[in-house]
Protein backbone atom coordinates (compact mmCIF):
# COMPACT_ATOMS: atom_id res chain seq x y z
CA UNK A 1 0.00 0.00 0.00
CA UNK A 2 1.51 3.76 -0.61
CA UNK A 3 2.51 5.24 2.22
CA UNK A 4 -0.10 7.89 1.85
CA UNK A 5 -2.78 5.34 2.60
CA UNK A 6 -1.10 4.58 5.33
CA UNK A 7 -3.24 5.42 8.96
CA UNK A 8 -1.66 8.23 11.13
CA UNK A 9 -0.88 5.29 13.74
CA UNK A 10 0.90 2.79 11.25
CA UNK A 11 3.29 5.67 9.65
CA UNK A 12 4.97 6.45 12.86
CA UNK A 13 4.86 2.68 13.41
CA UNK A 14 6.72 2.83 10.37
CA UNK A 15 8.77 5.36 11.18
CA UNK A 16 9.68 3.44 14.53
CA UNK A 17 10.78 0.35 12.70
CA UNK A 18 13.11 2.09 10.08
CA UNK A 19 14.88 3.90 13.24
CA UNK A 20 14.52 0.76 14.92
CA UNK A 21 16.85 -0.53 12.07
CA UNK A 22 19.70 1.97 12.25
CA UNK A 23 19.58 1.74 16.36
CA UNK A 24 22.90 -0.06 16.26
CA UNK A 25 26.12 2.31 16.13
CA UNK A 26 28.01 3.22 12.92
CA UNK A 27 31.44 2.52 14.52
CA UNK A 28 32.94 3.28 10.79
CA UNK A 29 30.81 6.78 10.45
CA UNK A 30 32.30 7.81 13.86
CA UNK A 31 35.99 6.89 12.92
CA UNK A 32 36.31 7.05 8.86
CA UNK A 33 36.15 10.41 8.35
CA UNK A 34 33.59 10.86 5.81
CA UNK A 35 30.21 11.26 7.30
CA UNK A 36 27.10 9.84 6.15
CA UNK A 37 24.51 12.47 4.31
CA UNK A 38 21.88 11.65 7.22
CA UNK A 39 22.03 11.69 10.97
CA UNK A 40 19.60 8.31 11.57
CA UNK A 41 23.10 6.47 9.30
CA UNK A 42 25.00 6.99 12.52
CA UNK A 43 22.55 5.19 14.45
CA UNK A 44 22.78 7.08 17.75
CA UNK A 45 18.85 7.12 18.56
CA UNK A 46 16.85 3.80 18.35
CA UNK A 47 13.90 7.21 17.63
CA UNK A 48 15.32 9.34 16.27
CA UNK A 49 12.56 12.77 16.03
CA UNK A 50 12.05 11.60 19.66
CA UNK A 51 15.34 11.61 20.59
CA UNK A 52 15.57 8.60 22.08
CA UNK A 53 19.09 7.07 22.72
CA UNK A 54 20.33 3.89 21.67
CA UNK A 55 21.66 1.66 23.65
CA UNK A 56 25.01 2.69 24.90
CA UNK A 57 24.63 6.55 24.41
CA UNK A 58 23.97 8.33 27.32
CA UNK A 59 22.00 12.17 27.55
CA UNK A 60 23.58 14.52 29.84
CA UNK A 61 23.50 18.63 30.31
CA UNK A 62 25.79 21.42 31.27
CA UNK A 63 24.98 23.25 34.38
CA UNK A 64 25.11 26.29 32.51
CA UNK A 65 25.27 25.94 28.98
CA UNK A 66 26.32 27.95 26.43
CA UNK A 67 23.86 30.52 24.74
CA UNK A 68 23.08 30.06 21.64
CA UNK A 69 19.88 32.39 20.42
CA UNK A 70 17.83 30.86 23.38
CA UNK A 71 17.50 27.12 21.70
CA UNK A 72 17.46 24.29 24.23
CA UNK A 73 19.76 21.79 23.71
CA UNK A 74 19.59 18.06 23.64
CA UNK A 75 23.35 16.41 24.08
CA UNK A 76 24.17 13.05 24.50
CA UNK A 77 27.45 11.29 24.45
CA UNK A 78 28.90 7.76 23.01
CA UNK A 79 31.96 5.91 23.82
CA UNK A 80 32.75 2.45 22.55
CA UNK A 81 31.84 -0.66 24.80
CA UNK A 82 35.52 -1.50 27.11
CA UNK A 83 36.56 2.49 26.38
CA UNK A 84 36.70 4.85 29.15
CA UNK A 85 38.31 8.37 29.41
CA UNK A 86 40.15 9.24 32.61
CA UNK A 87 38.83 11.33 35.08
CA UNK A 88 40.54 15.09 34.95
CA UNK A 89 39.74 18.08 37.61
CA UNK A 90 41.17 20.31 35.41
CA UNK A 91 39.83 20.11 31.70
CA UNK A 92 38.08 18.39 29.11
CA UNK A 93 37.95 14.56 29.59
CA UNK A 94 39.93 12.78 26.59
CA UNK A 95 37.13 10.80 25.43
CA UNK A 96 38.83 7.75 23.23
CA UNK A 97 38.39 7.51 19.66
CA UNK A 98 35.62 6.12 18.46
CA UNK A 99 33.83 8.25 20.59
CA UNK A 100 31.33 10.48 19.67
CA UNK A 101 29.01 14.16 21.18
CA UNK A 102 25.61 14.65 19.96
CA UNK A 103 24.17 18.21 19.97
CA UNK A 104 20.36 18.65 18.93
CA UNK A 105 19.48 22.70 19.27
CA UNK A 106 15.56 22.91 19.26
CA UNK A 107 13.53 25.96 19.74
CA UNK A 108 10.18 25.39 22.26
CA UNK A 109 6.75 27.19 20.43
CA UNK A 110 6.40 28.63 23.54
CA UNK A 111 9.12 29.92 26.11
CA UNK A 112 7.19 29.69 29.11
CA UNK A 113 6.73 25.84 28.31
CA UNK A 114 10.58 25.02 27.05
CA UNK A 115 10.32 21.64 27.11
CA UNK A 116 7.02 21.37 25.00
CA UNK A 117 6.15 21.66 20.90
CA UNK A 118 10.60 21.74 20.09
CA UNK A 119 11.43 22.61 16.64
CA UNK A 120 14.57 20.79 15.88
CA UNK A 121 16.51 22.41 13.83
CA UNK A 122 20.09 21.33 13.82
CA UNK A 123 22.17 18.85 15.37
CA UNK A 124 26.27 19.01 15.75
CA UNK A 125 28.59 15.43 15.73
CA UNK A 126 31.81 15.89 17.49
CA UNK A 127 33.39 11.92 16.01
CA UNK A 128 36.82 11.07 17.71
CA UNK A 129 38.19 9.50 14.60
CA UNK A 130 42.00 8.26 14.60
CA UNK A 131 42.93 11.32 12.80
CA UNK A 132 41.59 13.62 15.90
CA UNK A 133 37.78 14.87 16.44
CA UNK A 134 36.10 15.83 13.28
CA UNK A 135 32.70 18.08 13.22
CA UNK A 136 29.54 17.51 11.65
CA UNK A 137 26.38 20.00 10.92
CA UNK A 138 23.06 18.00 10.46
CA UNK A 139 20.00 20.49 9.36
CA UNK A 140 16.61 18.69 10.75
CA UNK A 141 14.06 18.33 7.47
CA UNK A 142 11.04 20.25 7.77
CA UNK A 143 9.21 17.20 9.15
CA UNK A 144 11.60 16.54 11.41
CA UNK A 145 12.10 12.90 10.79
CA UNK A 146 15.91 13.46 10.06
CA UNK A 147 18.89 15.62 9.42
CA UNK A 148 21.32 15.93 6.56
CA UNK A 149 24.73 16.49 6.32
CA UNK A 150 25.03 20.55 5.72
CA UNK A 151 29.04 21.33 5.42
CA UNK A 152 28.25 24.71 4.31
CA UNK A 153 25.80 25.44 7.13
CA UNK A 154 22.48 27.35 6.65
CA UNK A 155 20.56 30.29 7.74
CA UNK A 156 16.77 30.20 8.55
CA UNK A 157 14.13 32.03 10.27
CA UNK A 158 13.20 30.80 13.44
CA UNK A 159 10.01 32.26 15.59
CA UNK A 160 8.83 31.55 18.99
CA UNK A 161 6.66 33.00 22.25
CA UNK A 162 9.06 34.61 24.38
CA UNK A 163 8.81 34.27 28.35
CA UNK A 164 7.01 37.87 27.98
CA UNK A 165 4.47 36.39 25.70
CA UNK A 166 5.49 38.13 22.77
CA UNK A 167 6.49 36.64 19.32
CA UNK A 168 9.39 37.05 18.19
CA UNK A 169 11.62 36.05 15.09
CA UNK A 170 15.49 35.69 14.57
CA UNK A 171 17.49 34.18 11.41
CA UNK A 172 19.47 31.49 13.19
CA UNK A 173 22.82 30.51 11.58
CA UNK A 174 24.29 27.05 11.48
CA UNK A 175 27.64 27.30 11.55
CA UNK A 176 29.23 25.77 8.62
CA UNK A 177 32.13 23.05 9.23
CA UNK A 178 35.24 25.30 10.15
CA UNK A 179 33.09 27.77 12.11
CA UNK A 180 32.68 24.50 13.98
CA UNK A 181 35.91 23.59 14.05
CA UNK A 182 36.76 27.41 15.19
CA UNK A 183 34.84 27.10 18.75
CA UNK A 184 36.33 23.60 19.32
CA UNK A 185 40.31 24.66 18.76
CA UNK A 186 42.97 24.23 21.71
CA UNK A 187 46.66 25.22 21.34
CA UNK A 188 48.57 27.71 19.06
CA UNK A 189 50.59 27.12 15.54
CA UNK A 190 51.24 24.11 14.62
CA UNK A 191 50.13 22.26 17.93
CA UNK A 192 46.58 23.39 17.38
CA UNK A 193 43.65 20.78 17.74
CA UNK A 194 39.90 20.30 17.64
CA UNK A 195 38.68 19.25 21.14
CA UNK A 196 35.07 19.48 22.75
CA UNK A 197 34.43 21.79 25.05
CA UNK A 198 31.53 21.02 27.36
CA UNK A 199 32.33 17.30 28.80
CA UNK A 200 34.11 18.49 31.95
CA UNK A 201 34.06 17.73 35.78
CA UNK A 202 33.06 21.21 36.50
CA UNK A 203 30.02 21.20 33.94
CA UNK A 204 28.94 18.16 34.26
CA UNK A 205 29.48 17.71 38.37
CA UNK A 206 25.27 17.97 39.10
CA UNK A 207 22.09 15.25 38.79
CA UNK A 208 20.71 14.43 35.98
CA UNK A 209 16.96 12.79 35.61
CA UNK A 210 17.81 10.07 33.54
CA UNK A 211 14.76 7.57 33.61
CA UNK A 212 15.33 5.92 36.85
CA UNK A 213 16.09 8.84 38.45
CA UNK A 214 18.12 11.72 39.17
CA UNK A 215 21.47 10.82 39.22
CA UNK A 216 24.81 12.84 39.44
CA UNK A 217 26.24 13.07 36.10
CA UNK A 218 29.87 12.30 36.88
CA UNK A 219 28.63 9.16 39.36
CA UNK A 220 26.86 7.42 36.16
CA UNK A 221 29.29 7.96 33.81
CA UNK A 222 31.65 5.83 36.37
CA UNK A 223 28.69 3.32 36.64
CA UNK A 224 28.32 2.76 33.16
CA UNK A 225 32.20 2.54 32.49
CA UNK A 226 32.78 5.47 30.52
CA UNK A 227 34.68 7.61 32.79
CA UNK A 228 37.55 6.32 35.32
CA UNK A 229 39.02 7.45 38.23
CA UNK A 230 36.54 9.65 39.68
CA UNK A 231 35.54 10.64 43.32
CA UNK A 232 33.02 8.61 44.83
CA UNK A 233 31.66 11.61 46.02
CA UNK A 234 31.10 14.69 44.16
CA UNK A 235 31.54 17.01 46.14
CA UNK A 236 34.84 16.10 45.92
CA UNK A 237 34.96 17.59 42.07
CA UNK A 238 34.61 21.23 40.99
CA UNK A 239 31.29 22.00 40.13
CA UNK A 240 30.29 25.45 38.04
CA UNK A 241 28.04 27.74 39.12
CA UNK A 242 24.45 27.66 37.34
CA UNK A 243 24.09 30.92 35.93
CA UNK A 244 20.67 31.86 36.57
CA UNK A 245 20.38 29.99 40.50
CA UNK A 246 19.80 33.25 42.64
CA UNK A 247 20.45 31.45 45.97
CA UNK A 248 24.39 31.13 44.72
CA UNK A 249 27.08 34.03 44.98
CA UNK A 250 26.68 36.12 42.20
CA UNK A 251 30.30 36.69 41.30
CA UNK A 252 30.37 32.61 41.14
CA UNK A 253 27.22 32.62 38.69
CA UNK A 254 28.76 35.93 36.77
CA UNK A 255 32.26 33.80 36.74
CA UNK A 256 30.20 30.65 35.61
CA UNK A 257 28.62 32.16 32.46
CA UNK A 258 31.75 33.64 31.16
CA UNK A 259 33.35 30.75 31.66
CA UNK A 260 30.91 28.16 29.37
CA UNK A 261 30.48 31.38 27.19
CA UNK A 262 33.85 32.11 26.50
CA UNK A 263 36.74 30.18 28.37
CA UNK A 264 36.45 28.16 25.15
CA UNK A 265 38.73 31.37 23.38
CA UNK A 266 39.33 33.62 26.15
CA UNK A 267 42.68 31.04 27.81
CA UNK A 268 46.18 30.89 27.76
CA UNK A 269 45.65 27.84 24.83
CA UNK A 270 42.78 29.54 23.20
CA UNK A 271 42.38 30.94 19.86
CA UNK A 272 41.78 34.65 22.19
CA UNK A 273 45.42 33.93 24.03
CA UNK A 274 47.37 36.83 22.66
CA UNK A 275 43.99 39.29 24.01
CA UNK A 276 45.35 38.35 27.69
CA UNK A 277 41.92 38.18 28.63
CA UNK A 278 41.50 34.59 30.22
CA UNK A 279 38.10 33.60 31.04
CA UNK A 280 38.11 30.77 32.71
CA UNK A 281 36.62 30.34 36.74
CA UNK A 282 40.61 29.12 37.45
CA UNK A 283 41.87 32.47 36.44
CA UNK A 284 42.39 33.29 40.04
CA UNK A 285 43.75 37.22 39.56
CA UNK A 286 40.97 40.06 38.84
CA UNK A 287 43.50 41.42 36.10
CA UNK A 288 43.38 38.21 33.85
CA UNK A 289 39.73 38.20 33.62
CA UNK A 290 39.47 41.86 33.07
CA UNK A 291 38.97 44.26 36.05
CA UNK A 292 41.14 46.91 35.55
CA UNK A 293 42.66 45.48 32.29
CA UNK A 294 43.02 47.68 28.85
CA UNK A 295 42.74 46.02 25.77
CA UNK A 296 45.88 44.94 23.76
CA UNK A 297 44.17 46.57 20.52
CA UNK A 298 41.93 49.43 21.00
CA UNK A 299 39.52 49.86 18.24
CA UNK A 300 35.27 49.33 17.53
CA UNK A 301 35.53 46.35 19.33
CA UNK A 302 36.59 48.38 22.74
CA UNK A 303 33.72 51.17 21.89
CA UNK A 304 36.47 53.80 22.96
CA UNK A 305 35.95 51.99 26.25
CA UNK A 306 39.36 51.70 28.78
CA UNK A 307 39.16 48.64 30.86
CA UNK A 308 37.35 45.26 29.81
CA UNK A 309 35.83 45.33 33.72
CA UNK A 310 35.83 48.86 34.95
CA UNK A 311 34.45 48.30 38.61
CA UNK A 312 31.28 50.00 39.74
CA UNK A 313 30.73 50.69 36.21
CA UNK A 314 29.18 48.37 33.55
CA UNK A 315 28.08 50.71 30.95
CA UNK A 316 31.82 51.83 30.46
CA UNK A 317 33.16 47.84 30.68
CA UNK A 318 34.00 46.23 27.34
CA UNK A 319 32.55 43.10 28.08
CA UNK A 320 29.39 44.12 28.74
CA UNK A 321 29.49 46.51 25.60
CA UNK A 322 30.69 43.82 23.25
CA UNK A 323 27.95 41.20 24.54
CA UNK A 324 25.62 43.69 24.42
CA UNK A 325 25.66 43.96 20.73
CA UNK A 326 24.95 42.20 17.35
CA UNK A 327 27.43 44.58 15.36
CA UNK A 328 29.70 41.55 13.84
CA UNK A 329 32.75 43.91 14.28
CA UNK A 330 32.15 44.18 17.98
CA UNK A 331 30.20 40.96 19.21
CA UNK A 332 31.56 38.93 21.33
CA UNK A 333 31.36 35.63 21.63
CA UNK A 334 31.49 36.47 17.27
CA UNK A 335 29.67 32.91 16.37
CA UNK A 336 26.99 30.94 17.93
CA UNK A 337 24.32 33.60 18.50
CA UNK A 338 22.43 36.57 16.16
CA UNK A 339 20.35 38.13 19.02
CA UNK A 340 21.63 39.36 22.64
CA UNK A 341 20.99 37.13 25.49
CA UNK A 342 19.47 39.79 27.93
CA UNK A 343 19.30 38.09 30.79
CA UNK A 344 23.33 37.29 30.71
CA UNK A 345 24.02 40.90 29.81
CA UNK A 346 21.93 42.20 32.50
CA UNK A 347 23.61 39.19 35.03
CA UNK A 348 27.34 40.54 34.10
CA UNK A 349 26.01 44.00 34.39
CA UNK A 350 24.98 43.55 38.31
CA UNK A 351 28.25 41.46 38.89
CA UNK A 352 30.09 44.67 37.82
CA UNK A 353 27.87 46.92 39.46
CA UNK A 354 28.57 45.19 42.83
CA UNK A 355 32.58 45.45 43.09
CA UNK A 356 34.36 48.09 44.77
CA UNK A 357 35.66 50.77 42.24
Amino acid sequence: MPLKHLSAGLFVASLALANAAHAEINADAITGGKPPAVLSDFGFFDDLPAQTPAEGVLPYDLITPLFTDYAEKLRFVYVPEGEAAPYNPDDVFDLPVGAALIKTFAHPEDARAPTKNLRRIESRILAHSPKGWRTYPYVWNADMTDASLSPLGAKMDVSWITTEGTSRTIRYAVPNMNQCRSCHVKGTGRDRTTTPIGPEAKNLNHDYQYTDGPVNQLTRWSQVGILTGAPENPDDAPRLARWDDETLPLDARARGYLDINCAHCHAPDGPAHTSGLYLDTRADRPIQYGVFKRPVAAGRGSGGHEFSINPGDPDSSIIVYRMDSTDPGIMMPELGRSTIHHEGVALLREWIASMEE
